[in-house]
């Protein structure tokens, strides 16, 4: 079994290694977003866009397209990663990773491999000072690599309409204290997806 260094990863790989399923997750929904596939829509929620144009030469990545199938009625990241088709969807990642050698049976957690290699990646991809100049795929590593801080940076409106970040609020002496995040398991969403089909049912916003 390889130590899965010689392995080429993809972000929402790259962010799955790092910070689990959430992170993973909420990658792809960045790639559909800077695809014009997906938008936000009720507070905290976001739904798939207008554009249904995929482009041939670099398709979404399976996860992305099951987050895109989820979306066409508004849902939350909380909704998102608890989707059946979604959680399919990352468990398919799941057996590649495992076989590179970056995932340890039977709990699939990262090896040590894989953890020293996500680190080195973060160091030779510090989070960019500015987002002019980056491409699609620098954005998306950047998310991968520097969770919420990277989406401030680079797709910070959205981010915090859909819930992927953290909303400030003022607390009672006048500190601004911050909602649990996308990463920590915060409320980021107020739909329930709806049976095996894999689509989100139209609840409340």
């Amino acid at each position: 079994m390889s130590d899965g260094t010689a392995v080429r990863l993809e972000p929402h790989e790259i962010a799955l290694l790092g910070d689990g399923p959430r992170a993973a997750v909420t990658v792809a929904v960045v790639d559909l977003y800077l695809r014009g596939l997906v938008e936000a829509d009720r507070p905290g929620t976001m739904r798939a866009g207008i554009a249904d144009a995929v482009s041939a030469e670099r398709p979404p990545s399976p996860l992305a397209q099951e987050v895109h199938a989820c979306l066409h009625e508004p849902a939350g990241l909380r909704t998102l990663v608890k989707d059946p088709g979604i959680r399919l969807a990352v468990a398919l990642m799941r057996i590649p990773l495992a076989e590179a050698g970056l995932l340890r049976y039977p709990l699939l957690g990262p090896t040590r491999a894989a953890r020293r290699h996500v680190r080195e990646l973060g160091l030779h991809h510090p989070l960019p000072a500015s987002r002019r100049g980056l491409t699609d795929h620098d954005r998306l590593l950047a998310v991968a690599l520097h969770g919420e801080a990277a989406l401030r940076l680079v797709v910070p409106r959205f981010a915090l309409r859909a819930g992927l970040i953290r909303r400030a609020e003022v607390g009672g002496k006048g500190l601004l204290k911050h909602s649990r995040g996308p990463y920590g398991g915060g409320s980021a969403g107020y739909t329930s997806c709806g049976g095996g089909g894999g689509g989100c049912g139209g609840g409340g916003g």
